[in-house]
């Protein structure tokens, strides 16, 4: 099993922290921007279109949540069910950079940030 590190490079295309993922510590995945083989993901096209390394570099939508692609049914229920908020990830991600959300992730051991916790590292 791997260990967590802090790596940009695992930072998803919709903020999710894939360096604290069970499978891809349990070497079951290659992390989300390695992989693509989930193919719901309506992020990872969009981002390697325009170039993004995540949603967190969109111009088009400074709020991600106003994003038809970004915000959808699946993960509102997810989001609810267990208490998180992806897009507290992205504004993150916004303010301190990549690798230091990777930094924040990896230490704090999670792969995506409790809803109501949107903290500033460093």
């Amino acid at each position: 099993m791997k260990d967590i590190t802090a790596e940009k490079d695992l930072v998803s295309y919709c903020g999710l922290y894939c360096g604290a993922c069970k499978s891809y510590l349990k070497e079951k995945c290659p992390g989300c921007r390695i992989d693509g083989k989930y193919k719901k993901c309506k992020m990872r096209p969009c981002c390697l279109e325009h170039e993004y390394q995540s949603c967190a570099d969109c111009t088009e939508f400074p709020n991600v949540a106003d994003c038809g692609i970004y915000s959808n049914r699946f993960w509102d229920i997810m989001e609810f069910f267990f208490r998180t908020q992806r897009s507290a990830c992205i504004d993150m991600i916004k303010r301190v950079g990549y690798q230091d959300f990777a930094e924040h992730m990896a230490e704090n051991k999670l792969v995506v940030l409790k809803r109501g916790r949107r903290r500033e590292t460093g």
